[in-house]
């Protein structure tokens, strides 16, 4: 066994026994501790927890490979993902703690007072819940497949395997702290490798400022401006003003997933964790800062990645690398499928230039750049194996929250809370069990296929979030004159067009090669892209539930209406405030 493979066996298989050990201590005896670990967890402990939920393999593997690829345009992802939360905290959290029940589709039901509207959001959230798991499936098969070189398949199994060990096990309660160990993996192997890279290129330890620094080869040129001439020399855009699609998509995309982060139920759930109010509020904070030390980091470990790729495979249009001199890095990843070369013309040379008819090199995934950066940068093997247990930790966080939202509005919104209201709380605990392991299976079959990138397959998740969930919150918080019938016309609106928007362009959600308008239809609305058309059918679901609710002039009862305004009442002057 080579020093690298040992390192990475040590790293992986030793945060997966710390993960064992911790769901095991922490298991749930109750529904409480099952759906919202008890509602007892400390507002520091728990931001740290959403930190983890929240960086997914989105964020540790897809985000700065969107970055590398997309330049300035990948900044949509940074601003939206981290401004959402703002509206989160400011917005929906503190309100739902009020609540003080269990899941999103509870409140939806109980506010809209109709099991129908309680059903529709269960089936949102599956939806957009299913949707966001596929990219965390992928990350764990491609972390897997590369550091412990065995297939994607068996990867993606064994990763399934943990995560249904310790959410099964522990529900919402070992889920939280394993979470926090899960933070401290990540964090600790996204920003290592970032500081060595930073101070190699650059010769300043921290990341964040080494992105806007000279290199240090003595030069006297700045980082971005060498990338910049190294991308546009091959024919690319330029990395610092390159735009994602026009000004009005990045607007919309970004705007899509800010709405669509306040939405997805898996976050929100978090913030039923906490014994207070004012500690749903503390949450937010913490968590903005523990996310805040990866996203920061992320702009400067997109660059650097890009700019180490093309000194290493093509610096210049004029300089070919031949394929048989091709570094290690190249070979290891090869073997992945990830990264893949054709040589179209024979010559045996490597040519990297966006001329697509040139371009010799014919596949570089995005998701490789985290997870390859340090073996391209010829970083220790402790940091490469560092890495590997990093990745897998933020994906393998992230699934288990979405498939406890997904088991929970399984078994306490439809089961208990519409079709078998008597059953017993053991009974109900049994079926969230078996619900999680159904899920968990459904996930993996969907991350054998995955529709596209993490990162891609996630922005489709936020926009149907975005489309169905955050609206009906938002007016169940705010708009007490929006009733059941209104509320349930809306959210199937908004996630109706934003389906239909995304399967017309591509059917790259679930099945390939499901468009059913061709070509000429893609991006038709203004040149929005389906990523970004979640805030469109946000849109749509605000202006359709008003105007049912004018049409119908429909309004709530008084004991409904007296609900919205204790939920609204200042957290110090209710008792409700710090009971569940």
């Amino acid at each position: 066994m080579d020093e690298l493979k040992l390192y990475t066996y040590i790293a992986v298989f030793g945060t997966f026994g710390l993960y064992f050990a911790i769901a095991w201590w922490a298991r749930a005896g109750s529904t409480s501790e099952f759906y919202v670990a008890g509602g007892g967890v400390h507002p520091v402990l728990n931001g740290m927890a959403i930190g983890a939920d929240w960086m997914s393999a989105a964020s540790f593997i897809s985000m700065a490979g969107l970055i590398a690829f997309l330049g300035y345009g990948g900044s949509v992802f940074l601003m939206g993902w981290t401004g959402g939360y703002v509206l989160l905290a400011m917005l929906l959290a503190p309100y739902l703690r009020k609540y003080g029940k269990f899941t999103v589709p509870e409140f939806i039901g109980d506010r809209y007072y109709s099991n129908i509207a309680r059903v529709v959001a269960v089936l949102c959230l599956i939806i957009a819940s299913l949707t966001y798991v596929i990219g965390q499936m992928k990350g764990v098969g491609v972390a897997f497949s590369r550091f412990l070189e065995v297939e994607y398949g068996l990867g993606l199994g064994i990763g399934m395997f943990v995560v249904w060990v310790y959410a099964v096990l522990g529900g919402m309660k070992g889920i939280t702290y394993t979470q926090i160990a899960q933070y401290c993996v990540l964090i600790f192997a996204y920003t290592v490798p970032a500081v060595f890279i930073s101070l190699h290129l650059t010769g300043n330890p921290i990341p964040q400022l080494g992105l806007g620094s000279t290199l240090s080869d003595g030069s006297g040129v700045y980082l971005l401006d060498k990338l910049d001439l190294v991308v546009t020399d091959l024919g690319f855009k330029e990395y610092t003003t390159a735009k994602l699609g026009s000004t009005l998509n990045m607007f919309m995309y970004t705007l899509s997933l800010m709405i669509g982060t306040a939405g997805l139920p898996h976050v929100i759930m978090r913030f039923f964790t906490v014994p207070s109010v004012r500690g749903a509020r503390s949450s937010a904070g913490w968590a903005l800062i523990f996310i805040a030390a990866l996203y920061t980091v992320a702009p400067a470990v997109g660059a650097m990645a890009r700019l180490n790729l093309m000194n290493t495979i093509q610096p210049a249009a004029s300089e070919t690398l031949e394929y048989e001199q091709r570094p290690q890095w190249f070979k290891n990843w090869e073997t992945t499928g990830l990264l893949k070369f054709e040589d179209k013309n024979g010559d045996g040379k490597i040519q990297y230039v966006a001329d697509k008819e040139k371009n010799e090199l014919v596949k570089v995934d995005r998701d490789i750049m985290v997870l390859a950066n340090p073996e391209i940068a010829n970083l220790p093997n402790w940091v490469i194996a560092l890495v590997a247990a990093g990745g897998l930790a933020a994906a393998l966080s992230t699934a288990a929250g979405l498939l406890l939202a997904i088991a929970s509005s399984i078994s306490h919104d439809l089961m208990k809370g519409v079709f078998m209201p008597e059953i017993t709380e053991r009974t109900e605990l049994r079926a969230s069990r078996i619900a999680m392991t159904v899920s968990i299976l459904i996930a993996g079959y969907l991350g054998l296929n995955p529709p596209g990138f993490a990162a891609g397959t996630v922005a489709l998740a936020f926009g149907l979030a975005a489309s169905s969930i955050f609206p009906a919150l938002m007016m169940g918080i705010f708009a007490k004159s929006i009733g059941s019938k209104a509320a349930v016309a809306g959210m199937l609106a908004g996630i109706g067009v934003t389906l239909l928007y995304i399967f017309q362009h591509e059917g790259i959600m679930f099945i390939k090669g499901t468009a059913f308008l061709g070509d000429m239809a893609r991006n038709w609305f203004f040149g929005i892209d389906p990523k970004a058309f979640g805030a469109i059918g946000a849109f749509v679901n605000f202006g359709v539930a008003f105007a049912v609710s004018r049409i119908l002039n429909e309004r709530p009862p008084e004991n409904i209406q007296q609900m919205i305004e204790d939920i609204r009442i200042p957290s110090g002057s209710s008792a409700a405030a710090t009971g569940h």
